[in-house]
């Protein structure tokens, strides 16, 4: 599944290059030039790119409002600022910090390094209702008859999705262009018609389901 970065960058010409070039390595790149609009959009981001000198509030007063809320999002902060003291108060909250100006490369290689540090600390196993997931091997087992769930690529990227944002209402729009890495259109059937497909897999009863809840008019949420 393509993973999401959230990228905060007031300057259009870094942030035009930057958002093609990730684009370009597969990632799906939300980028806003402030810090407006940001805490609608961290719940569906894997990373966060945050450069400091913005707009309004800078990238210290949002990187240190974002790891508070959301631990365990990792931050990469970029800054021209060279000076030891700005890196010391940017690490104080920020997973990494990469002066500019930066080689693509080395900030791609950076983001992958913390992708796979913070996956690390998600919990291999989750227990929900009468499911064991296993998150690191992809593999879904039912714990009354200890049989696996065959699940489709697509349909266990939605649940993993939604498992990875628990307790939170995703809307439709948001879990598809996760999934798909496409924008949502509306009326598009395509992403209920695998949810219907997924319950029928994993709920007790599909007709009444008690792990993916439809919110109505929104989206879908999984309890935990």
């Amino acid at each position: 599944m393509r993973k999401n970065l959230l990228y905060i960058e007031d300057d259009r010409e870094i942030g035009a290059w930057l958002t093609e070039d990730l684009t370009e390595r597969g990632y799906h790149v939300i980028w806003l030039t402030s810090g407006e609009g940001v805490i609608d959009q961290i719940e569906i981001a894997d990373l966060v790119i945050l450069d400091i000198m913005l707009p309004g509030l800078d990238g210290f007063s949002i990187g240190q409002r974002l790891k508070k809320e959301f631990p365990k999002t990792p931050i990469l902060l970029l800054s021209a600022r060279t000076a030891i003291e700005d890196k010391l108060q940017g690490l104080t909250f920020a997973d990494d910090y990469l002066t500019k100006p930066f080689h693509p490369d080395e900030l791609a290689a950076r983001i992958e390094v913390l992708l796979r540090r913070f996956e690390k600390l998600s919990p291999p196993i989750i227990q929900l209702a009468h499911l064991q997931i296993y998150l690191h091997q992809n593999r879904i087992l039912d714990s009354r008859t200890n049989n696996e769930i065959i699940l489709t690529g697509k349909q266990f990227q939605i649940f993993t999705y939604l498992l990875r944002h628990p307790n939170q209402i995703l809307t439709k729009e948001q879990i598809f262009e996760a999934v798909w890495g496409s924008p949502y259109m509306e009326g598009d059937k395509t992403l209920m018609v695998h949810i219907r497909h997924l319950r029928e897999k994993i709920e007790e009863n599909p007709s009444h389901p008690q792990i993916i809840e439809t919110i109505r008019g929104i989206g879908y949420r999984v309890r935990q």
